[in-house]
């Protein structure tokens, strides 16, 4: 491996010069930078970036901890936060926890031992003993997706309150007064305030809450798909179902089109996340945004300023919802 004394003595300068030049801490002549990076590139000398940026105290490098990256939403959000973490110049480690506290522990203790600069954390649930030892540690870190009860972190959040009410008004709104409900684990903040936000939208309609047509599923695509067949087993069945993630939502469009219901015509379905396979069900899926870019951006920015400086008080950052629509919510009755 080349070093650096090799290429400074090939180009006639000090290593120090050459230092200056791979840092840029110091002016170097036009006529000397070009020799000494025409030296580089004919050694094919590379700078030890990791060396250099341990001797800083820094790996410009961010581990991404999450709980299913076999789930779309989960997938396009690790993509939009490397997309954001590279324009940062950061480099992304990620960890997939498979909801399991004990795969998360590991993955925080190798992120500790590579020495990453922080964290970007979405827990496996309400409580994390792993996040709080990070926090105890003074590890930067910063919670998307869920709120954690009791921690004092960095958190960015969409506003699932809100969706639940865009997505139950919009139902409403097109006189549909049976609305069934499928929602995810209860444990986790988001599913929990959509299902707020239903119960909120029904309420001002003056709509009475059956708790018949509230269903708990698992956030994936079979629950939706069982769940939707036990609905319609209600008397009467559902004319509209508020799905709270759009894997589970595909599920539900399938278990209709095998009871013979047309979508949206004897059943119309609203799900959450606008992942990208949403515009390609059959029909469509109308469904709540989630702005993933904006999700990422903030979460690096929390991240990078929480690197900085470690004082600073935690921060909640909300973002806010938007609906999609497309032909599966899109009738009136």
């Amino acid at each position: 491996m080349t070093t650096i004394r090799e290429v400074a003595l090939r180009a006639g300068v000090s290593p120090s010069t050459v230092s200056h030049i791979i840092n840029n801490t110091r002016f170097v002549a036009p006529e000397t930078r070009a020799r000494v990076l025409a030296v580089m590139a004919e050694l094919n000398y590379r700078p030890n970036v990791l060396a250099r940026s341990l001797r800083r105290g820094e790996t410009h490098t961010i581990g991404l901890i999450l709980p299913d990256s076999a789930n779309p939403f989960f997938a396009e959000i690790a993509r939009a936060i490397e997309d954001a973490a590279f324009r940062a110049e950061y480099n992304v480690i990620l960890g997939n926890t498979e909801n399991n506290l004990e795969r998360e522990q590991v993955y925080v203790d190798v992120f500790v031992q590579k020495q990453v600069d922080g964290l970007i954390f979405v827990a496996t649930g309400d409580q994390s003993p792993s996040l709080e030892e990070l926090l105890r540690l003074g590890i930067p870190v910063v919670v998307v997706d869920r709120r954690l009860p009791g921690l004092q972190a960095d958190t960015v959040l969409t506003n699932n309150l809100q969706g639940g009410l865009q997505a139950t008004r919009y139902l409403l709104e097109r006189g549909h007064r049976r609305i069934g409900c499928i929602t995810g684990p209860s444990h986790l903040t988001p599913s929990a305030d959509r299902v707020v936000g239903y119960r909120q939208a029904l309420t001002e309609y003056g709509v009475p809450i059956d708790e018949r047509l509230i269903r708990r599923g698992d956030f994936h695509p079979h629950s939706g798909y069982a769940l939707t067949h036990e609905l319609l087993q209600c008397d009467p069945p559902p004319t509209a179902l508020f799905v709270c993630n759009d894997l589970m939502a595909l599920g539900a469009l399938r278990a209709l089109a095998e009871t013979g219901r047309q979508v949206p015509h004897d059943c119309a379905v609203v799900g959450f996340d606008d992942i990208e396979l949403a515009s390609y069900a059959n029909p469509p899926l109308t469904t709540i945004r989630q702005d993933k870019a904006a999700l990422a951006t903030m979460a690096v920015q929390f991240l990078r300023e929480r690197i900085a400086r470690t004082d600073i008080p935690a921060r909640t950052y909300t973002v806010a919802t938007t609906l999609v629509e497309r032909l599966s919510g899109g009738t009136t009755v």
